[in-house]
C-alpha cells in the first residue's frame, strides 16, 4: 500500500524523503502543498520535478477517511461523520463565529472513560485514531468549507499570507470523541503539524486540548507541546465527580489541580479553562457553585459552563436558564471569568456531549490503568 503523507510530521516526512534519496527541501515543498494548500494531486505540485511527481504517485498518497454523511445546522454549524473502517465512524464539528472558525476534532473511536453524561462514552471504545485520521479531519474540513464558501454559504475565510490559500478553520479544539491524553503520541504529532509554520501555522493559543483529567500525561504534554489546556471538571468535590467521571477514582481533584498549576508555567495562556456541564438537580445548586468557587480560588482559571445537551436515555436533564444564570453569577461575584457556552448544532446532535459516531467491535482499550483511591 502506498504511504499516506498525512501520517507525517515535517521531521518524519523529511526522513522519509531521505529514504527516497531526495533532499530535505523537497519534503518541505510537499508538506506545504498538502497542508497549506490542501492538495492531494501530485501533478498539481508544480514546483516539484516531474520525475519526483511520478515517483510519488507510485509510492505515496494523500488519503483522508471518506465522509459518510454531512449535516448542516440552521446556525451554520457543520458536522461530518468520517469512515474509519469496519463499520466505525468518528464525528467532527465546525462552529463558525464572527471572528473565528473552530473545529472540534476527535482523537479516538469512542471513549474508554465512560462518563455517564456523554454520548460518546455510552458508545464504548474501539481504538485510537492514527495521526493521519486526526489531521484528516482538519484537512477535509478546510477543503469542504472552502467549497461551501464558493457556493455562497456564509463561512468566513481567514486572511492568508501572499500565495497561500485562506482557511476557514482558525482554531482547533481536541474536544471531540475520545480522551486525547490516552492517545498521546498520535495527538501530539497531529497538533505539531497544526502548529508548524509550514503546515497550518496555528498558534498554541489557538489549539486547545481538553482532558477529563489523566493526570500523569499533563506534565508530559507540558514538556512536549504545551498548547492551551481545558479540563473537564463537572463537580466541585471528589464524591460527586467520581460518580460522574470514573477517571476521578484514579486521579482525584487535588492531584488534577496540582498538575494544572504546574502546567501554567509553560501554558500559552495565563489560566486554565475548566469545563463544567450543568446537570439539573445533580451539580447545579447554589451551594455547589460556591464550593466550585472555593475549590478553584488558588488557581488562575476561566470557567466555561455548559448546560447539558440531552441525548436519548442519558438519565440527566438540562437546568432551567434561571439556574444557569444564578450559577454563573455566583462565580462572577467570586472574581472568576465565567461564561455560558452557547449551544450550537443541537438540531444535528453536534452540541457538546452529543457526539456519538459509530463504534463497533468494542475492545478493551490500551489506556493507563486506573488506580483506586482509598
Amino acid at each position: 500500500m502506498r504511504t499516506n503523507l498525512l501520517d507525517f510530521t515535517l521531521p518524519a516526512l523529511t526522513d522519509w524523503f531521505s529514504g527516497l534519496g531526495e533532499k530535505p527541501f523537497r519534503a518541505k515543498q510537499v508538506f506545504r502543498w498538502v497542508h497549506q494548500r490542501g492538495e492531494s494531486d501530485f501533478d498539481a505540485m508544480t514546483d516539484l520535478a516531474k520525475s519526483l511527481r511520478e515517483k510519488l504517485k507510485e509510492v505515496a498518497q494523500v488519503r483522508a477517511p471518506a465522509i459518510l454523511n454531512e449535516h448542516r445546522s440552521a446556525d451554520g454549524t457543520v458536522k461530518w461523520l468520517f469512515d474509519v473502517g469496519v463499520g466505525n465512524g468518528v464525528e467532527t464539528v465546525f462552529i463558525p463565529e464572527d471572528d473565528r472558525g473552530t473545529l472540534c476534532v476527535s482523537s479516538q473511536v469512542g471513549c474508554a472513560l465512560d462518563c455517564g453524561f456523554c454520548s460518546t462514552g455510552r458508545q464504548g471504545f474501539n481504538r485510537d485514531l492514527t495521526v493521519a485520521e486526526i489531521l484528516a479531519q482538519l484537512w477535509v474540513a478546510n477543503r469542504r468549507l472552502m467549497e461551501m464558501a464558493k457556493e455562497g454559504l456564509p463561512y468566513r475565510l481567514e486572511a492568508a499570507s501572499e500565495g497561500l490559500t485562506p482557511k476557514p478553520v482558525t482554531n482547533v479544539v481536541m474536544m471531540g470523541m475520545g480522551e486525547p491524553l490516552n492517545n498521546f503520541e498520535n495527538v501530539v504529532a497531529a497538533m505539531s503539524v497544526m502548529l508548524d509554520d509550514h503546515g497550518y501555522g496555528l498558534s498554541r493559543r489557538r489549539v486547545t486540548l481538553s482532558t477529563s483529567g489523566v493526570v500523569p500525561m499533563i506534565p508530559k504534554l507540558a514538556e512536549r507541546l504545551p498548547v492551551a489546556l481545558a479540563v473537564s471538571l463537572h463537580a466541585p468535590d471528589d464524591e460527586l465527580r467520581s460518580k460522574l467521571m470514573p477517571v476521578n477514582r484514579a486521579y482525584p481533584i487535588e492531584e488534577l489541580l496540582a498538575a494544572c498549576r504546574a502546567y501554567l508555567a509553560v501554558a500559552p495562556r495565563d489560566f486554565i479553562t475548566f469545563e463544567y456541564i450543568l446537570l439539573a438537580g445533580v451539580n447545579d445548586s447554589v451551594n455547589q457553585a460556591r464550593a466550585l468557587a472555593k475549590l478553584l480560588s488558588t488557581i488562575p482559571s476561566k470557567v466555561n459552563l455548559i448546560p447539558f445537551n440531552p441525548f436519548p436515555d442519558s438519565g440527566y436533564g438540562r437546568p432551567a436558564q434561571e439556574g444557569v444564570l444564578r450559577f454563573r453569577d455566583i462565580l462572577v461575584e467570586a472574581g472568576f471569568v465565567a461564561t455560558i457556552r452557547k449551544t450550537r448544532g443541537d438540531d444535528i446532535d453536534a452540541a457538546c456531549g452529543q457526539l456519538a459516531g459509530q463504534v463497533v467491535n468494542r475492545m478493551k482499550p490500551k489506556v493507563i490503568e486506573f488506580r483506586e483511591v482509598a
